[in-house]
């Protein structure tokens, strides 16, 4: 990489104001699954973090652009993750198996299971929270794979289709275990043989229906 291709350093002024944002979404990430959308309140945070409400204010204009914040910086912290295990240049199927258990590992995290409750449990008296939790988190992820499965189908290793299609087939194969067993409260936390289980079924069942062509 070339001196102008890496990114400029922050200052010192810019690097504590983004300390602050990130002190301030953790705090906002636990206050939100703690209380719920509708028990948290700008005040109540502010009073957690110990600072001003108008500092508070002064970086997120209102309550539903911090749970936004908050989401978005868990969802692109996932989506570098699984990017980098989506190597077009190994071998497909294991490619395809290792980001299918990083994903289950992922939505049947503890902080991830308590997301998906707190969405369904208020989605209907906020009906914007479940726009905002799938335009940063499922959306994303599913562009991401859909991505990486065009490419797969230019290379003539799966047949050609749609590959936003293919992506939501693939993803609704990996939450058809432990994470909708997570969602009913029959589950606690899945072990990892599980979740390997759950990955190597949605890919074999996704391999065949996708096979390219003999």
């Amino acid at each position: 990489m070339t001196t102008q291709d890496s990114p400029p350093i922050p200052s010192k002024r810019e690097a504590r104001k983004q300390d602050r944002r990130d002190a301030i979404l953790t705090v906002a990430q636990d206050y939100f699954l703690e209380h719920g959308f509708a028990g948290t309140t700008m005040s109540g945070i502010a009073a957690k973090l110990g600072g001003s409400k108008g500092t508070l204010w002064s970086h997120f204009p209102s309550k539903e652009a911090l749970f936004a914040a908050v989401l978005d910086r868990a969802a692109k912290a996932y989506r570098a993750r699984l990017s980098q295990l989506l190597d077009p240049d190994g071998p497909l199927e294991q490619t395809l198996r290792t980001a299918c258990r990083s994903l289950v590992e992922k939505v049947t995290s503890s902080e991830a299971g308590a997301l998906h409750r707190l969405i369904i449990s208020e989605g209907r008296r906020f009906p914007q929270l479940g726009q905002i939790f799938f335009d940063l988190a499922p959306q994303n992820t599913r562009l991401l794979l859909a991505e990486f499965l065009k490419g797969a189908m230019e290379r003539g290793q799966i047949r050609p289709a749609d590959p936003i299609d293919a992506a939501r087939a693939l993803m609704a194969l990996c939450m058809s275990g432990c994470h909708q067993q997570m969602l009913i409260g029959r589950l606690d936390r899945p072990v990892p043989q599980d979740i390997a289980a759950d990955a190597d079924f949605a890919v074999d069942i996704f391999l065949r229906a996708y096979a390219s062509p003999a």
